[in-house]
């Protein structure tokens, strides 16, 4: 036919997909390059979080009362790892420590549902929450190895190798260093430990009819709490006995 087509009419065909220009191409990659950046400093800050959880430091949350005052319920506390180790554990020092058998009730199952333990599981095996503490305790060092620890002398004060110890500075106010007499000497490797609201802390005293004698092993120790780091309002250094001059008590 003159003036006809010999094909159909181009106006007929179907629509192909959109051609992206340079400037599309160049936006697409942009977002490519954004997504493994991120996904690369989420894998570092969480491998550094490991490493800080697993050598250095560890968060824990603290769920009773027999740290008071110097721990309230619901504090969160940094534990440093590197005490003991690097650096030697002393006299009054706040340790936690794994339970080393009986001191804790088995934990009643927390109800997250399995979307929310999963995360929950996930952000403390990595260190960005802290742990609860249903199998582990937080105590006050009163004992180190081959100490002679009794309660009490004649004015009411424990002692250790016959030094009174003065622990006004950390007991409960109008509590007694201890309702219970005790006189022990600590083995090799082990702590007698006692919490600072002594009324409300069954420690090793409460355990000291027991095989294990209520000494905890120091392979036991996770470490030294150093600070209370929430809520804002309880942020506080936990010293050592060096800052206050040596250890309560002791000559």
């Amino acid at each position: 036919m003159i003036g006809g087509v010999t094909g159909p009419d181009r106006d007929d065909e179907p629509p192909g997909p959109p051609r992206r220009g340079p400037a599309g191409r160049a936006g697409a990659r942009g977002l490519v390059a954004t997504a493994r950046e991120t996904a690369l400093v989420v894998a570092v800050a969480l491998v550094v979080s490991m490493v800080v959880k697993t050598f250095l430091l560890q968060a824990f949350f603290i769920p009773s009362e027999s740290m008071e005052p110097t721990l309230a319920v619901g504090d969160r506390v940094v534990v440093s790892k590197l005490t003991p180790g690097p650096f030697p554990l002393q006299r009054g020092d706040v340790v936690v420590f794994a339970d080393p058998g009986g001191w804790l009730p088995p934990a009643a199952p927390t109800r997250r549902g399995p979307v929310g333990t999963a995360v929950t599981g996930a952000l403390t095996f990595v260190g960005l929450l802290p742990d609860d503490a249903d199998e582990h305790l937080v105590k006050r060092v009163v004992g180190l190895p081959g100490d002679h620890v009794a309660c009490c002398d004649g004015q009411g004060r424990l002692t250790v190798d016959g030094a009174p110890l003065d622990e006004s500075a950390h007991l409960a106010a109008g509590a007694a260093p201890s309702e219970q007499p005790f006189d022990v000497t600590v083995p090799p490797g082990e702590l007698w430990v006692m919490g600072d609201n002594r009324p409300r802390s069954c420690d090793s005293r409460c355990h000291a009819d027991e095989p294990r004698g209520g000494f905890v092993p120091l392979d036991l120790v996770t470490g030294r709490a150093v600070a209370v780091v929430w809520p804002p309002g309880h942020l506080d250094r936990l010293s050592t006995p060096d800052d206050d001059g040596g250890a309560p008590g002791a000559p």
